[in-house]
């Protein structure tokens, strides 16, 4: 078998008679290797300074490096400020705690001065790797969560090994459900506690304890905590339940005293909430969730409990997605960003009301730290603008502050491909929203190629922002176009759960519509349309060639084509089951009514498959499975096995670069009905 994949893949080159050109003009891959990536701003206590996370590629180790840098609140003497990332300010700001590699091995929690001698100090000693690091209000600890292990020995009756034997390692023993996780691998068994340290080091203190799950989906991540202004106790979300493993829906709200580790229960209405933060009055908590349902979607909205447990309520009902929430400085409401119909801006909800957006703009615009003179930071990114740092007053309306521009060298002289937005109407009268971008230099009087790319989820959301990926393909003469069918999240909970127990369905035909709506515009050579997509793009693009043949080839990435032996074989066969009216012992036929290996056997279109070696998401043999079907019903098709990716193809630089590069060569290869796709079939045969 091997040397069948291996005998196709080196078929390809021979077939491929164009590659991409470097360009000073146009965005091509070769530009990737200087992109820059900016995250989690932090802005001082006394907002005069703001810390933030920057990333470069490794262009030697094939990676992303992170440092943090630091800059005044005007943007003004930016400059490196030490390796690391994830950095919090301590409460008076003489001080920063952060993540980087240390002693004895990988991430460690360091503490640095932040007065003109800079003394810097690794904390921790750990062996297992913190997350979710803060400071007490006091500035005296340091809080952060860490795996615990409690596996239990299977004791047998093994005889001892000689001296010098090399006997096998003895089996990994699982007995949960969910006991790997993607870009993990095998997850140790144990649950995610929180510690405290002190904050000029010294030996950690596990606060939580109990078998219990952290978090959603399997207990997997890390709860999300925050600390009372008097430091005295400590407001965390998780699932303390023994049967957590099978109720990854559910989260639900906790208060640990700090001295005793007494937990109490603060929300135990049935439901999934997450992100406490506490007010600075301590009075009240406000956070993020919804009511328990059996639905594959439902938005959250913001709520607040009192600290006693009293008085749960909603203070929001826009029916979309907040993010993470933040406290007005006076404690009159929260801030956070709305996700809204492919845009996100910052919006208040008062406790007492006068629920207000705060921002304009189609952009998406994140709220990562307020200071307390009312003024904001996040990262911001629109159509011509790669994500950059940000600032902006929460009180007045004031144009948004850009603070860096870590992209500007690689963007200079650089012609970046036209967005437009566009709605249209499909099946059942459903408004959908999507996205074009054109070529650079764009003549609507001539042909152009058309791909449409197709997001995952399927609870996700495309959205007006800069986009590497598009603008690359833009670049080289592709029409992109992009939508938000139903199954989409910023639309409302009904849009976003039209496919509960179908999926796919009517996602499928808002697809076919977009790509009516612009072959209708008369710029698009139908001889030379392309689908692709990965994860639930990978699941949709699998489907979509197995309902039509219009399109000249396909690049289905990273896909579930067979929900069955998918449940089997993925790290969240909860989630998978939870698609489904009945498992498949009781129901199978709708197991098989909705994976695209039901319909491969209408597949004319020549595919290319493309999944990392070590997906754990949606593992290998779901490509394997349809990369067979497609050999034995003779349709031209190529199988990529990216080393060293988990899900997706794109984390490791390298990779990204391929995968855009093996897209492009392939579609450039088929037209629909020419003699090139009738070649590529014969010379991609083994």
């Amino acid at each position: 078998m091997r040397s069948v994949i291996l005998a196709a893949l080196l078929a390809v080159p021979s077939v491929v008679s164009s590659q991409e050109t470097a360009s000073d003009t146009l965005l091509t891959v070769n530009h990737y290797l200087d992109w820059e990536q900016v995250a989690d701003p932090q802005t001082s206590p006394d907002g005069s300074q703001i810390l933030y996370t920057r990333r470069w590629v490794n262009k030697i180790e094939d990676r992303w490096d992170a440092g943090l840098w630091i800059m005044n609140a005007d943007g003004s003497k930016n400059r490196f400020l030490v390796k690391g990332s994830n950095a919090r300010w301590s409460p008076d700001g003489t001080r920063i705690a952060y993540f980087a590699d240390g002693e004895p091995k990988g991430t460690q929690v360091f503490v640095r001065w932040m007065d003109a001698e800079g003394a810097t100090s690794q904390i921790t000693h750990v062996s297992e790797t913190p997350a979710n690091l803060s400071w007490s209000p006091d500035g005296r600890s340091l809080g952060f969560a860490m795996l615990v292990k409690n596996e239990t020995p299977w004791k047998i009756s093994m005889p001892a090994a000689p001296e010098g034997a090399k006997w096998t390692p003895a089996p990994r023993i699982v007995d949960r459900l969910h006991y790997r996780r993607d870009r993990t691998g095998y997850v140790e068994q144990g649950t995610t506690q929180i510690f405290l340290v002190p904050a000029e080091g010294g030996t950690p203190r596990q606060l939580t304890k109990g078998d219990f799950g952290a978090s959603e989906l399997g207990g997997f991540g890390a709860p999300s905590y925050d600390w009372t202004p008097d430091g005295r106790t400590i407001v965390f979300d998780g699932l303390r339940e023994a049967d957590a493993d099978y109720r990854y829906r559910e989260s639900y709200l906790y208060t640990v005293d700090v001295q005793t580790g007494a937990v109490r229960p603060l929300v135990t209405k049935k439901g999934g909430w997450t992100g406490p933060v506490v007010s600075p009055d301590g009075r009240t908590v406000a956070f993020t969730g919804h009511e328990f349902g059996t639905f594959s979607y439902r938005a959250d909205e913001v709520w607040t409990v009192g600290i006693d447990g009293s008085g749960l309520r909603a203070l929001t009902t826009y029916d979309r997605d907040p993010g993470t929430v933040r406290w007005s400085p006076d404690g009159s409401g929260v801030f956070f960003a709305l996700a809204e119909q492919g845009t996100s801006n910052v919006y208040f909800a008062g406790v007492r009301g006068g629920n207000r957006r705060v921002t304009e703009g189609e952009q998406m615009l994140s709220l990562t730290s307020v200071s307390r003179d009312f003024n904001g930071v996040g990262v911001r990114t629109d159509v011509d603008d790669p994500a950059d740092v940000v600032r902006f007053n929460l009180r007045r309306a004031q144009p948004i502050s850009r603070l860096t521009n870590v992209n500007a060298d690689v963007l200079q002289g650089i012609k970046l491909g036209a967005e437009e937005a566009i709605w249209y109407t499909s099946t059942g009268g459903a408004k959908v929203q999507g996205w074009i971008i054109k070529p650079p230099g764009f003549d609507r009087t001539k042909k152009y190629p058309l791909l449409m790319e197709i997001h995952g989820g399927p609870h996700g959301m495309y959205n007006g922002a800069f986009s590497y990926q598009l603008q690359n393909f833009a670049a080289n003469g592709f029409v992109v176009l992009i939508t938000n069918p139903r199954g989409s999240t910023g639309y409302g909970s009904p849009f976003g759960n039209a496919i509960e127990r179908a999926y796919p369905s009517v996602d499928y035909d808002d697809l076919m519509a977009g790509v009516d709506t612009v072959v209708g515009r008369g710029y698009i050579d139908t001889q030379r349309m392309y689908v692709g997509g990965c994860s639930g793009g990978g699941v949709l693009s699998s489907w979509v060639i197995g309902h039509t043949t219009r399109f000249a080839a396909a690049a289905v990435r990273c896909p579930v084509i067979d929900w069955m032996s998918m449940a089997g074989q993925t790290d969240v066969p909860l989630f998978t089951y939870g698609f489904f009216d009945a498992p498949f012992w009781e129901k199978p036929e709708q197991w098989i009514k909705q994976s695209s290996l039901a319909y491969v056997g209408n597949v004319k279109t020549p595919t290319l498959l493309m999944t990392g070696e070590l997906d754990l998401r949606t593992p290998i043999p779901q490509t394997e499975e349809y990369y067979s079907a497609l050999k034995m019903l003779k349709v031209p098709v190529v199988m990529l096995r990216f080393n060293g990716e988990y899900h997706g193809t794109s984390s490791k630089p390298s990779n990204f670069l391929r995968t855009q590069l093996y897209m492009m060569s392939w579609y450039q290869q088929h037209r629909l009905g020419s003699e090139a796709a009738a070649s590529g079939s014969e010379a991609h045969q083994p």
